[in-house]
């Protein structure tokens, strides 16, 4: 069964019953006449976010958009001789390894791919799909084993270290971008609407499993460590000068 809390950030209960939406009306009026501003915290019987399984795989891509972001930093970095720290590198390959390639592009391929290959669509971009998971796992490879003080302190290592990290930047851009305006809107049209619902709830079962209750928020978190490590998280910086 899928993990209901106030904290969730995908499905919460509806308040079902007339008498229990009349006690969070209620309830949310006795507040405004108390002179309170905000809305009754999130609770298991009150609405809430109710995501799709296409949203939740774009906010995972999100995940992967700030990594890409990190990586692109660290090239800059390794193109100008500066210092780099290169623990950002491997965490962020980790994050890459554990979140986007064990965990989101298996869901791809175990629940989405499947389905547009029995259903006899987009089968050239889901084989290209595939190929560039088997190809980026190649090259996260490749970035934790050269990501060390040594190699990035070598000419020659460093030109293969920033060679990979470009080959993933290069390769994952589009992947995802084709994913979220081609693969992921049809999906409705492979699935009933049943299946549809029914895989946001495994979808969610098995990131709670493999990363607990608050997984995502907790992922965020540390990209966001290496943003700030790298100098990049606050992102006014990045705003034109008029």
């Amino acid at each position: 069964m899928t993990t209901q809390s106030g904290h969730s950030r995908r499905r919460f209960l509806l308040a079902g019953a007339v008498t229990g939406t009349g006690l969070v009306t209620a309830a949310f009026v006795g507040n405004i006449k108390a002179g309170e501003t905000t809305a009754p915290a999130k609770s298991g019987s009150q609405p809430g976010e109710d995501i799709s399984p296409p949203e939740d795989l774009m906010r995972e891509h999100g995940v992967l958009n700030r990594i890409l972001l990190v990586y692109e930093e660290c090239l800059r970095r390794l193109h100008g001789h500066e210092t780099l720290d290169t623990s950002v590198v491997v965490g962020a390959a980790k994050i890459v390894r554990t979140f986007i390639e064990d965990y989101h592009e298996k869901l791809e391929e175990d629940h989405l791919f499947p389905r547009f290959e029995k259903a006899g669509k987009l089968l050239d971009l889901v084989k290209t799909l595939r190929d560039q998971h088997q190809a980026g796992r190649r090259l996260t490879e490749q970035i934790t084993q050269l990501a060390t003080p040594a190699v990035v302190n070598d000419a020659e290592g460093s030109r293969k270290l920033a060679r990979a990290i470009t080959r993933f930047s290069r390769m994952y851009r589009p992947h995802e971008a084709r994913e979220d305006t081609v693969l992921f809107p049809a999906l409705r049209r492979v699935v009933t609407a049943k299946e549809f619902d029914e895989m946001g709830d495994r979808f969610e079962d098995k990131e709670h499993q493999l990363f607990g209750e608050h997984g995502f928020e907790n992922i965020v978190t540390q990209v966001a460590e290496f943003e700030k490590t790298l100098g990049i998280y606050d992102i006014s910086q990045f705003t034109p000068k008029a």
